[in-house]
């Protein structure tokens, strides 16, 4: 897995993203049967116009099936080869470099990497194909294709055995990173390596799949659950590797939040713990850091199955339904998702997912619904599910049932029981789990705000010290007159003109806030933006304090927390914060001053880098980063240099999930601005700068109508909006989702 990319031109592999069609079929009996595999094929062939196709007619974005283990097939192709499958046994799909010599180099990797989990290498087999189904793009990166069939340990469960699969698959692929060999690494992909479900996937359009892979017309090829998923490569071009499904599921839609999702994954590995993994350290990172924003969200779910949680909770808590508005949801499963928040942000973003891990079939739907999906049940008792309907000809007198899914709902088919789980049922069972709500009642605080504790008005500085600082922290009048008097006066941000002519920082003859050299990016292609008034149900500014825990293990303790509706902080809850050190949340201040005279900037940054990781290791849960109250003969740290620089080395150090940053400055007045420090990492931010120069227009009568409570109040709401609205360009939901994004 890839932490580094080495571009090639104007590519960047952040582009990569999907909207494409996808589907599954089913037996809710586990019947294995030819007619599945071939009718999910036909499917596909359905979806064709979900993708794209290249010149040649033949060169497509790249399409695939996933299947639950067609045990008698393999079993058949092993025998005729002379290979001895034990009773638990896997089969690989691995994509390997084609050219002589190189071969080798990796099938001896992935032999020995096999072994050295104490598993049995077993052989390997050519699977057939016929190149005449790809087209001349496709064929320019054709890699070699090969079955590896290994057997388990007599004394192996399942998830041991598949717990070894994963190991000896993420070793090869760090051994293969170590060649720097472009070419073999370019080629190289385990496709899939499991002992319940096997892929077969390429670059090819979907009618010729079945001829590039003699196997699938093959009468033993016979399965009881197949997904399958035509790819639509937007904005870049298509890789063998790249085309769906992946190791679980497939994709259709864009992960908005790769980028902290990314992040936070590789962050959190030091809280993991499993007694299926014990050594986290040796398997990091646990997600690649470019490419497909889907293969990154199959990564995060591979290793949450392995490590030995159930399908449903993790989807649950990789894309939650919107909760925090919703005022129907029953309190136990509002509980659920309540407690899970903190331990794991959503992967935001248009999603319509197919998975299975062999006895699963299941579809989740992201909370705004993007993504359609309608499923069927005939009596046949075979459930198909799609991004469309129609997809098989099947008679409209046998259908039994129907349906389609609603935003943030799932659906399952488990083959084990010869059940249909519908999104109520699924939620049942995850509630019931722990008694979730009781935990969250004992153990959730809320951060109160009574000005009794810190009036307002108390912010009130002399004449002098405001004009001082306003000038030290370059508040203008037209800023103070035009952004913080609107916002304070109306709760609302200024209105102005759509287009933007200001010239860049680096070219002003002007000195220029750091914040004016960062833009907020938009939703892009098939990505619509969210609508924050009409869609605020499933929108949330929500933001914890506290340690977050290990996700395998579920405990009481494990529901500390202290809870604020927004990151950006009134006086009385900074304060009421503060206040909280001796019950369970140490803080530590980190002033942002240094002398010139003494040390660099950089050298300043890296200081308060070290303060930050020692106050971690001694146990500060929250880490406050202060530029107020900083001598006259010093110089400042900028917030966002500061915040950025302490998020990534608590990040490299894993302190960053034992610590919150909390950024007290003078910095940040507008919604941008605490959009960028958010962005770099900030858990929450008090503006004290904004507050103060409020506090001195309503003393100086330039908001003479106004009381000072209500002006800091409107301020704040005010902001919120516009955090809104910047993460709903974004086409994201949650600030969880977007702190730490970058």
């Amino acid at each position: 897995m890839s932490t580094a990319s080495k571009l090639k031109g104007l590519y960047q592999p952040s582009f990569e993203k999907d909207s494409c069609g996808f589907g599954l079929i089913a037996n809710i009996d586990d019947k294995p049967s030819h007619w599945l595999v071939k009718t999910s094929i036909e499917a596909l062939a359905r979806l064709t116009h979900r993708g794209a196709v290249a010149a040649d007619g033949k060169s497509g974005d790249g399409c695939g099936l996933l299947l639950k283990k067609p045990d008698s097939f393999l079993r058949a192709k092993a025998e005729e080869l002379g290979f001895h499958c034990a009773r638990r046994y896997a089969v690989g799909l691995v994509f390997v470099s084609p050219h002589e010599g190189e071969t080798e180099v990796s099938k001896g990797i992935i032999e020995q990497c096999i072994r050295d989990q104490g598993l049995d290498f077993v052989g390997w087999r050519e699977v057939p194909t016929d190149p005449s189904a790809c087209g001349e793009e496709a064929l320019k990166s054709l890699p070699g294709i090969y079955h590896v069939y290994v057997n388990a340990d007599d004394q192996q469960t399942r998830a041991e055995f598949n717990r070894s699969l994963y190991l000896a698959r993420r070793a090869a692929g760090k051994q293969h990173e170590a060649l720097e060999n472009s070419r073999i690494n370019d080629c190289y992909y385990i496709s899939s390596m499991s002992c319940d479900v096997l892929s077969y996937k390429g670059l090819v359009m979907p009618a010729y799949l079945p001829v590039f892979y003699p196997d699938l017309g093959d009468p033993l090829m016979e399965s009881a659950i197949c997904v399958f998923h035509q790819r639509f490569s937007t904005n870049t071009w298509p890789q063998w590797k790249l085309a769906q499904p992946f190791r679980y599921l497939a994709h259709n839609g864009e992960i908005n939040t790769i980028q902290g999702n990314r992040n936070w994954a590789n962050a959190r590995a030091y809280k993991f713990k499993s007694d299926l993994l014990p050594d986290i350290e040796a398997i990091q990172p646990l997600v690649n850091m470019s490419g497909s924003d889907s293969s990154s969200l199959d990564n995060m779910l591979d290793f949450l199955l392995t490590g030995g949680m159930d399908i449903f909770r993790a989807m649950r808590l990789l894309i939650p339904p919107a909760w925090q508005n919703v005022d129907n949801m029953e309190p136990a499963l509002h509980a659920f998702y309540e407690y899970s928040s903190m331990h794991m942000e959503p992967w935001d973003g248009p999603a319509g997912i197919v998975l299975t891990e062999g006895r699963h079939a299941c579809c989740v739907m992201d909370r705004n619904g993007l993504r359609p999906a309608r499923w069927v049940m005939t009596k046949d008792r075979h459930i198909t599910l799609g991004s469309e309907i129609g997809i098989w000809d099947y008679a409209p007198e046998d259908v039994i049932a129907k349906g389609r899914l609603k935003p943030g709902e799932m659906i399952a088919i488990d083959t084990k029981t010869s059940k249909l789980l519908l999104s109520d049922d699924i939620d049942q069972q995850l509630q019931n789990r722990h008694p979730y709500d009781i935990w969250m009642r004992d153990r959730l605080q809320h951060l109160s705000a009574n000005p009794a504790n810190s009036p307002f008005s108390a912010l009130a500085m002399t004449k002098e010290t405001l004009e001082r600082l306003e000038k030290q922290f370059q508040i203008s009048y037209e800023e103070r007159d035009q952004i913080l008097r609107v916002l304070a006066e109306d709760s609302q941000e200024a209105t102005g003109s759509m287009g933007d002519d200001t010239p860049l920082p680096v070219l002003s003859t002007h000195q220029r806030s750091l914040f004016d050299s960062f833009r907020q990016q938009f939703a892009q292609v098939t990505n619509p933006p969210i609508d924050p008034l009409r869609e605020k149900i499933v929108m949330s500014l929500e933001t914890c304090f506290g340690r977050e825990h290990n996700l395998f293990n579920e405990a009481a303790e494990h529901a500390d927390r202290l809870i604020v509706t927004s990151p950006i902080l009134s006086e009385q809850k900074f304060v009421d914060l503060m206040s909280w050190h001796d019950r369970g949340y140490a803080h530590e201040v980190i002033p942002l001053g240094y002398d010139p005279a003494k040390k660099s900037l950089q050298q300043a940054i890296i200081d308060i880098q070290d303060q930050a990781e020692k106050a971690s290791r001694r146990g500060m849960v929250i880490v406050v980063l202060s530029d107020k109250n900083i001598p006259q003969q010093q110089l400042l740290v900028h917030a966002a240099l500061a915040t950025g620089a302490v998020h990534h080395r608590l990040c490299h150090s894993g302190g960053r999930c034992d610590t919150n940053i909390v950024v007290e400055t003078g910095y940040a007045r507008d919604s941008h601005h605490m959009a960028v420090l958010l962005g770099f990492g900030a858990t929450a931010i008090y503006p004290y700068m904004a507050y103060a120069s409020i506090v001195g227009m309503t003393r100086s009568g330039q908001l003479h109508d106004l009381e000072c409570p209500d002006t800091g109040s409107n301020y704040r709401r005010g902001i919120n909006k516009g955090l809104y609205e910047i993460i709903s360009k974004m086409g994201i939901s949650t600030i969880s989702s977007y702190r730490g994004a970058q």
